[in-house]
């Protein structure tokens, strides 16, 4: 089929793309508002660069090089650092799919291969703690008040169920049903890409939460939520809230590496595995969709079998 070239700017067509994401491609939500977040600064380059009226088949690759340069120019809100290279590849890739979209509606473009993605270093080790650095952590927040019950609930939370952060600010308290004989609770969860699975907590996380539950005296829905603050605004903890909690334990606790709320996930699973635990059920605690993506976890216990064979295997005393 022929390409055939649009009148319309690009500006126009994101609308449609992101009908097409949804309708045809049945892209989760999330990631259709991470699409959305990424595609708008495309957008905002090229209405600073007077380019709003570009249509479909006029952008080139120098038009794709002159985004790059802008984006390897652009801060991080916070840090106020250059952002990093994968988050700039996040930017291209939301690019690539609007082109690609274009190709599929048989619209002249640029083809998505000439965005090229930005080369990334290897992969750093995963980051986890040892059990009494998290011990420390777990232990580090004032129960005498509310807010301390709150963040020890937060913490035994994200260290019994390998939470996302994400995952753990959206829980409600009707979500929470303890189980009187046993103490045992479970929730089952909507997580990353709209797949639901099941979360255990332990019963030192049940105890924390209910120690915390029942400080409380307000009819907000969420299970965590800000104690200080105007009254009309909405009370859930975000994730950036959550991290800086996080954050602050640690330091608190004298752990020797930046700990975030990942890094407690990252915690969970290897602790899961050394313990002795399959693969495969560790995946289905963590919500991978892909194997491949668990298993970045054995690297670090054959790490800890090595060392352990080499200490205590008895054939390093004999006589060679």
């Amino acid at each position: 089929m022929a390409l055939k070239k649009d009148k319309k700017p690009i500006i126009e067509h994101v609308p449609r793309f992101f009908e097409y994401l949804d309708i045809e491609k049945g892209v989760a939500k999330k990631t259709q508002e991470t699409y959305s977040r990424f595609l708008q600064s495309f957008i905002n380059w090229l209405q600073e660069n007077n380019l709003e009226e570009l249509k479909p088949h006029e952008i080139t690759e120098e038009h794709v090089w002159n985004y790059r340069v802008y984006l390897s120019s652009r801060k991080n809100n916070q840090t106020k650092e250059p952002i990093k290279k994968r988050t700039r590849n996040y930017y291209l890739i939301a690019l690539r799919a609007l082109l690609n979209y274009f190709a599929d509606r048989s619209i002249a473009s640029l083809p998505a291969e000439k965005v090229k993605l930005t080369k990334e270093k290897k992969e750093r080790a995963v980051k986890f703690l040892e059990m009494d650095q998290i011990e420390k952590l777990l232990l580090a927040p004032d129960t005498n008040s509310k807010t301390g019950l709150r963040d020890r609930a937060i913490l035994e939370t994200l260290f019994s169920t390998g939470l996302r952060v994400a995952e753990l600010v959206s829980l409600d308290r009707e979500q929470l049903k303890i189980k009187p004989e046993t103490e045992d609770l479970e929730v089952v969860i909507v997580g990353k890409g709209d797949h639901p699975r099941t979360v255990y907590f332990s019963n030192r996380a049940v105890k924390a939460v209910d120690a915390y539950l029942k400080k409380r005296n307000d009819k907000e829905k969420a299970l965590f939520i800000r104690h200080k603050g105007p009254r009309s605004a909405d009370k859930r903890l975000t994730s950036r809230s959550v991290e800086n909690i996080v954050k602050k334990y640690s330091k608190k606790a004298g752990i020797p590496i930046i700990t975030t709320p990942h890094t407690i996930r990252h915690t969970y699973a290897t602790d899961l595995l050394a313990q002795g635990v399959d693969l495969r059920v560790i995946q289905e605690f963590l919500g991978h969709r892909n194997i491949a993506t668990t298993q970045v976890y054995t690297h670090i216990t054959s790490q800890r079998l090595r060392d352990i064979h080499r200490e205590f295997h008895g054939g390093k005393d004999m006589k060679e």
